[in-house]
């Protein structure tokens, strides 16, 4: 007994220091790039994972249909206990009884028994041979949807690690307004119990700064959304903890992007590969087609072993053994226009596969021009948003001054922190376009693998 309680406290201690192991992750800080966020959804993210589990059905997918082609062995066993013996009328004037009488005979045994062995080998058939292809092109198309997996994973997980990013860039920007409109609310209420400025002044700041540390905190809270839908995108659990270790000057920005003068880039677009891939799959259902016109040629073989008996204990004492090999041709000769009309409609399928392929090498090479254009104006935007800002900080300085030296007015001042706080959100929005513009640039010209 005491024993037994021993073991007991030994298993629960094995059991709660499994359970502590496992819940230590659930603490764990990740200091990811983007690069190791990437990474990170490649092992993570469940399209990823279930294009990778779809690449080893395929794989067997291979397996067993090469193994249609191997021989097939199978086993039969069968037992019969008559319990009436079947009964055969013979005519009477074989046992020496009148013309047209019968005579009952029973033939056969009380207990019959068989063990047999089958065996059959494909020694020719064109419908085999274009499967095996076809289930090797399938396996390939299944590699190439596990590729197009990475790329959606890689340019979301992109987007959405920009996104926080800007977001925090636009809660620093944040925060130097708050501390600057600070500043001057303070001067202001100070400069109003000495007479030099009126309490309409002080509200009308005061109004701004609230309603500008509210924006701060809805977007403390977008920023935090935007965590978490990062570790979405990247298959981590949204209640773990992750620090982003690229910052925003990390990102690279090309001041003048030149177009490609490369027109055959659409060779590198995952989604052309996975259309010559259909076609290919088509042109061998044409092929299998046409081998249905053709004869096909089986080895069969068989053995098979008898026993019969009126006693169950004696059953298995002798054996009446028989066996078999033999050739079987399938020979096609009239299907009243089925094959053929079935071949008509295959190549149809590779025609339309055809016209798909070019419709597709247009519209990439449309929407690599349209990725081109939207980034240049992008860029365009950024560079004219950065001015805007600086703009505006300059112009918000000199009407301090000229408050401070009473030739200007608050209206001019607050209008002018108005200008300054439009043209960072300006500039935060033009920031996170070019970036998303990038990454939609590289996607079009086939960058991302």
């Amino acid at each position: 007994m005491k024993n037994m309680f021993l073991i007991t406290l030994l298993l629960l201690g094995t059991a709660f220091t499994g359970l502590a192991q496992q819940a230590a992750p659930a603490n764990q800080v990740y200091n990811f790039s983007l690069k190791d966020c990437i990474n990170y959804a490649y092992q993570h993210q469940d399209t990823v994972i279930n294009a990778q589990l779809d690449m080893k059905s395929a794989d067997y997918k291979v397996r067993e249909t090469t193994g249609i082609g191997l021989p097939q062995v199978s086993g039969s066993a069968t037992f019969t206990d008559y319990v009436k013996i079947p009964t055969t009328l013979l005519p009477g004037q074989f046992f020496g009884q009148p013309a047209g009488t019968f005579v009952p005979v029973q033939f056969g045994v009380k207990y019959q028994s068989g063990l047999g062995l089958n065996l059959s080998q494909i020694l020719f058939d064109g419908s085999y041979l274009v499967g095996l292809k076809a289930s090797r092109t399938y396996k390939e198309l299944s590699q190439r949807s596990y590729t197009r997996s990475k790329i959606e994973a890689n340019v979301n997980v992109t987007k959405a690690y920009y996104q926080v990013l800007v977001s925090d860039e636009q809660v620093k920007l944040l925060d130097a307004n708050i501390n600057q409109l600070k500043q001057q609310v303070d001067q202001t209420v100070a400069e109003n119990k000495q007479g030099l400025a009126e309490k309409i002044d002080v509200e009308r700041l005061q109004v701004q700064y609230n309603n500008l540390v509210t924006r701060r905190e809805n977007t403390v809270r977008l920023l935090a959304l935007n965590y978490q839908m990062l570790k979405f995108q990247i298959g981590m659990p949204i209640t773990a903890e992750l620090v982003l270790t690229d910052k925003l000057e990390s990102v690279q920005l090309a001041d003048t992007p030149d177009a490609t003068t490369d027109t055959t880039f659409y060779h590198n677009r995952i989604e052309y590969g996975l259309l010559e891939t259909s076609k290919k799959l088509n042109e061998l259902d044409v092929a299998n087609k046409k081998a249905n016109f053709y004869p096909k040629l089986k080895l069969n073989g068989n053995y098979n072993s008898s026993y019969q008996n009126n006693s169950f204990g004696n059953l298995y004492s002798m054996s009446f053994p028989s066996s078999y090999f033999g050739l079987t041709l399938d020979v096609p000769i009239f299907s009243s226009g089925q094959r053929i009309n079935q071949l008509r409609q295959s190549k149809i399928a590779v025609l339309k596969s055809q016209n798909d392929l070019d419709n597709a090498k247009n519209g990439f090479l449309l929407q690599a021009n349209a990725a081109h254009i939207n980034y240049v104006n992008s860029l365009r935007s950024l560079d004219n948003q950065k001015q805007n800002q600086q703009l505006a900080q300059d112009v918000l300085n000199v009407s301090k001054i000229k408050y401070q030296q009473g030739v200007g007015s608050s209206i001019e001042v607050t209008q002018a922190q108005t200008a300054l706080e439009s043209a960072d959100n300006d500039y935060i929005q033009a920031l996170y376009n070019a970036m998303i513009s990038k990454v939609d640039l590289d996607k079009a010209y086939g960058r991302i693998q």
